[in-house]
C-alpha cells in the first residue's frame, strides 16, 4: 500500500481559468539545513510539470491556498481530490468567503513524479499559499523541507510518507498505513480469525506494514505468514496459493497492497478453490468502485472486511460532502463520495475553515501554523474525532511523533456495499506505539 492513488490540475477557484501547477519543499525548524537546494531546482522542475501563473490575479485580500494530486498517471491518479477543492472554494466564496476574504484554491497535477510535486511546491511557495490543504504525494520527504522553509503548513496529507508524520509543519488528519493495518489486525480477531496471511509489498515499506499488524495480533498470540508480494506483477496466482493455503476454518487473508496490485491479486484468488477462508484489505487498496467491479456481492469482495481512517461512505457524515459536490463540482468532476483521498481533502479543509475562523481575517501562513500548534480540537462533523496537533496530542511515537489521529473504523461489504461493521472508532494508538495494551478495542 505504497501508493494508494491520486490526481491533479491546478486552477484558481472562482474564475473559470485553468492552469498547470509546479512545486518544491519548505520550512526550517529541524531540518532548515537541508533547504538550499530548493530554488536551483526550480528550472528543471516547472519544465519538467509545465507551471503557469494563476488563471487570474490574486488580490491583496485573497488567501490563497493549494491542493495538489496526480493525474494521467494511471493506478495513482485521484482526480476528485482536487476537484473537490475547487468546489469548497466556489462554495465559500459563494457563501461570502471565510472570515470575510474570498477563498483562492490553487489546485496542481503532482504527476506522482518527485518534479512534479517539486513543481507544486514550488508554485504553492509562489503564489503566495498559506496553507497546502488535503492532498497527495508520496515525495513526502521532498516536499516538506520546502514548505518548512516558508513557514507554510500541509494539513492533511494522504499519509503516505514518513515525512508526514514527522515534520514540524504536517498536520496530518488521519493515522496512514500504520493506522489502517494496525486496525485491519484489530479487526481480523474481532471477526474470530484464529490464522492469517499478510501480503503485502515486498519493499522495506512493506516489512513496516507487517510489523503493525503482527503486533495487533500479538495478544491473541496469532503469528501471522508473511507473504511478500512484488508489486509491478501482474501474476499473483502463487502468492495466493500460499495465502489461501489448506483453507482452514478461522483463516483470514489480508491484502497490503497498492490499488492495482491488490486487483491483480484478486483477479488469482478468487481462482483459488476455497471455501472458509475470509479475505480482509484496507479502505485505499480498494474501495467501492473496486467492488463493484469485480462483481458486487456475487464477487471475491462480497463479503470482505476492511479498515477505514473514516466512517463508510453510505454514512451520513458525508452529506454536506455530496451537497457540495453535487452544487458546486464542475460536470463531471469525478468526486467520488467513496474515495478516501476524497475524504481525506474535505476532514483537511474542515479543519482549515474553522481555524481561519478561529483567526479573523489577519491570516498567514506563520500564524496558521501556530494556530494548528496551539488551538483546542477541531470538529470535523464526525468524520473523525475532534482534532489537535498540540505537544499534549502527539502520540508518543519517534517514528510518528506528528500523528495525532489514532482511530479507524471497521467495515465490511453487505449486499455489495461498504457498510460500517461497528458504530464509532477503535483506537490503535497502543498498537502504535509497541504499548502492548489493547484499550479501547
Amino acid at each position: 500500500m505504497r501508493r494508494l492513488g491520486s490526481t491533479g490540475s491546478s486552477t484558481t477557484t472562482g474564475t473559470a481559468g485553468r492552469q498547470r501547477g509546479s512545486g518544491v519543499p519548505g520550512r526550517g525548524r529541524r531540518l532548515a539545513g537541508a533547504l538550499a537546494t530548493g530554488a536551483l531546482a526550480l528550472p528543471a522542475a516547472l519544465g519538467a510539470a509545465g507551471c503557469g501563473g494563476p488563471a487570474d490575479a490574486a488580490t491583496s485580500s485573497d488567501i490563497t491556498v493549494m491542493t495538489w494530486a496526480p493525474s494521467g498517471t494511471g493506478g495513482a491518479d485521484r482526480p476528485g481530490m482536487t476537484a473537490l477543492a475547487e468546489a469548497i472554494g466556489r462554495q465559500v466564496n459563494a457563501s461570502g468567503g471565510v472570515a470575510g476574504r474570498r477563498l483562492r484554491v490553487l489546485t496542481c497535477n503532482e504527476h506522482d513524479t518527485s518534479a512534479g510535486a517539486d513543481a507544486c511546491t514550488q508554485q504553492a511557495v509562489r503564489e503566495g499559499a498559506v496553507a497546502v490543504v488535503g492532498s497527495y504525494s508520496q515525495y513526502g520527504a521532498a516536499i516538506l523541507p520546502t514548505l518548512e522553509s516558508h513557514g507554510i503548513p500541509y494539513i492533511g496529507g494522504y499519509g503516505l510518507s514518513s515525512a508526514e508524520f514527522q515534520s514540524p509543519d504536517s498536520y496530518p488528519v488521519n493515522g496512514g498505513t500504520p493506522a489502517l493495518l494496525a486496525g485491519s489486525g484489530r479487526q481480523l480477531l474481532t471477526e474470530g480469525c484464529r490464522s492469517v496471511s499478510v501480503v503485502r509489498p515486498d519493499t522495506q515499506a512493506g516489512d513496516v506494514m507487517f510489523t503493525y499488524l503482527s503486533r495487533a495480533l500479538t495478544p491473541a498470540g496469532i503469528t501471522p505468514v508473511d507473504i511478500p508480494a512484488p508489486e509491478q506483477s501482474t501474476d499473483y496466482g502463487t502468492v495466493a496459493e500460499r495465502a489461501v493455503g489448506d483453507d482452514r476454518s478461522g483463516h483470514c487473508v489480508t491484502v497490503a497492497l497498492a490499488a492495482v496490485p491488490t486487483q491483480n491479486f484478486l483477479d488469482a484468488y478468487r481462482q483459488q478453490r476455497h471455501r472458509r477462508t475470509r479475505l480482509s484489505s484496507v479502505i485505499g487498496s480498494f474501495q467501492q468502485s473496486v467492488v463493484d467491479a469485480t462483481g458486487g456481492a456475487g464477487g471475491p469482495l462480497g463479503s470482505a472486511y476492511a479498515a477505514s481512517w473514516y466512517p463508510a461512505e453510505s454514512s451520513r457524515v458525508w452529506d454536506p460532502l455530496r451537497r457540495t459536490a453535487a452544487a458546486y463540482g464542475s460536470g463531471d468532476s469525478g468526486i467520488d463520495a467513496s474515495d478516501p483521498g476524497v475524504q481525506t481533502t474535505w476532514v483537511a479543509y474542515q479543519v482549515f475553515l474553522e481555524t481561519v475562523r478561529r483567526l479573523g481575517p489577519q491570516v498567514g501562513a506563520r500564524a496558521l501554523g501556530t494556530a494548528l500548534s496551539t488551538q483546542a480540537p477541531v470538529a470535523t462533523g464526525g468524520a473523525t474525532p475532534p482534532l489537535a496537533w498540540r505537544l499534549t496530542d502527539m502520540l508518543a511515537s519517534m517514528d510518528t511523533p506528528r500523528l495525532v489521529n489514532t482511530a479507524v473504523t471497521f467495515q465490511a461489504v453487505r449486499d455489495g456495499q461498504f457498510t460500517d461493521q461497528r458504530h464509532g472508532f477503535v483506537d490503535v494508538g497502543w498498537v502504535l506505539t509497541g504499548s502492548g495494551r489493547a484499550g479501547g478495542s
